[in-house]
């Protein structure tokens, strides 16, 4: 038997990490700037994290939602004082897109409404109603089509009044658009839905996946415009690497038996995972760093004149290269060792871990130098 081949491989093959480094087979080490997806949060093989999970595999691993969990009641309690969201209840489920499907058919549920809005540069997941609710016809089968959706351009707030009327269900927007190529959200705008929301009984809905978990320097990016949507989507980050999604849920909707559910979500080791990396985001003050280590990129970043559109918050940082460096990020690859992501041929996006600290941002920079200044060398 094959793997079905969806994925474009690098030929790397990492068999150890710690912290912000990996090695390979080979022996080479890796500074690792995009933490696979932005999933790890408090870096790699974390004792705190190893130690959770080991001890509590030689307990138990395993059991269904039909027996009582204490684990999950604990999660809940310091997701809820970490985050400010003491007072919403959490549905625990296994990944990004499964919390975005929950959350869309829980705001169904609800209004018992159809209609979504979603935003240009979408990205919400692969799953029937995510996918449909994601900006890329290339990946949106005939089957997940089916859904109603109105895309709208980021942070233009006519279009949007325009689209959302009485019969919309809810309004999905990330935090920060992460795949879309790292697109901040203006303040203003997501006021603006939470007001509209209100005003037609559309659900607003967070997708935190990877902006969340103190990725912006707060916990969650949307905090910045002191707004409260009823709904908000998690993962990546919150297990840093054990497969762990939820939804945070507004109080004033009302669960009943057999409304949604789960096989493994919620499960022990994807608990203790959870919990871990709370403990350590809190006592290591990592989204402090996240602030400290995310600003001197950006500021660094902003000086080279090469680099185009340098935005982010925290350590989820976006910039654009011109044709002529379009194998920026192969170049940091191969020849400095450095991983970072990409969104399309021209956008280079940064998610590493938030213990990252200012020496190993400064090691990037400084490979980010040689590179540019490699091409001057050879105009």
């Amino acid at each position: 038997m094959n793997l079905f081949n969806v994925y474009s491989l690098f030929d790397i093959t990492p068999v150890k990490a710690k912290g912000s480094y990996l090695w390979d087979d080979k022996g080479d080490q890796y500074l690792d700037l995009y933490g696979g997806h932005a999933v790890i949060s408090i870096g790699h093989t974390h004792p705190v994290y190893v130690k959770a999970i080991t001890e509590q595999l030689q307990k138990i691993g395993f059991y269904s939602n039909s027996v009582q969990n204490p684990l999950q009641k604990k999660l809940a309690e310091r997701l809820g004082k970490l985050s400010g969201y003491v007072d919403y209840y959490l549905f625990l489920c296994n990944s990004g897109a499964e919390a975005n499907e929950n959350a869309l058919k829980l705001a169904s549920f609800v209004n018992k409404r159809k209609k979504v809005i979603a935003f240009n540069k979408s990205f919400h997941g692969r799953t029937s109603g995510a996918v449909a609710v994601t900006d890329n016809p290339k990946i949106v089968s005939p089957f997940n089509a089916a859904h109603e959706v109105v895309f709208v351009p980021l942070n233009d707030e006519e279009a949007f009044e325009k689209a959302i009327t009485e019969d919309t269900a809810a309004v999905i927007i990330e935090g920060i658009q992460g795949v879309g190529g790292i697109n901040l959200v203006n303040d203003k705008f997501l006021q603006l839905l939470r007001k509209k929301c209100d005003e037609t009984g559309a659900l607003l809905i967070l997708d935190e996946v990877q902006s969340g978990y103190g990725r912006s320097g707060k916990f969650f990016a949307h905090q910045y415009a002191g707004i409260k949507p009823d709904l908000i989507t998690m993962a990546k980050g919150m297990g840093n690497g054990f497969p762990v999604g939820g939804v945070l849920i507004s109080p004033k909707i009302q669960p009943w038996i057999g409304e949604l559910g789960t096989t493994f979500g919620g499960n022990y080791l994807a608990c203790v995972a959870a919990l871990a990396v709370l403990e350590v985001i809190e006592t290591e003050k990592l989204m402090g760093n996240t602030v400290n280590v995310g600003n001197h990129l950006l500021r660094e970043l902003r000086g080279f004149s090469a680099l185009q559109n340098v935005r982010g918050k925290g350590l989820m940082i976006g910039f654009d290269v011109p044709d002529e460096l379009k194998d920026l990020r192969k170049r940091l690859l191969l020849e400095h060792k450095i991983f970072t992501g990409a969104s399309g041929s021209n956008t280079i996006r940064l998610l590493p871990s938030l213990a990252l600290t200012k020496r190993q941002s400064d090691e990037f920079l400084e490979a980010m130098q040689e590179v540019l200044e490699g091409e001057k060398v050879g105009e």
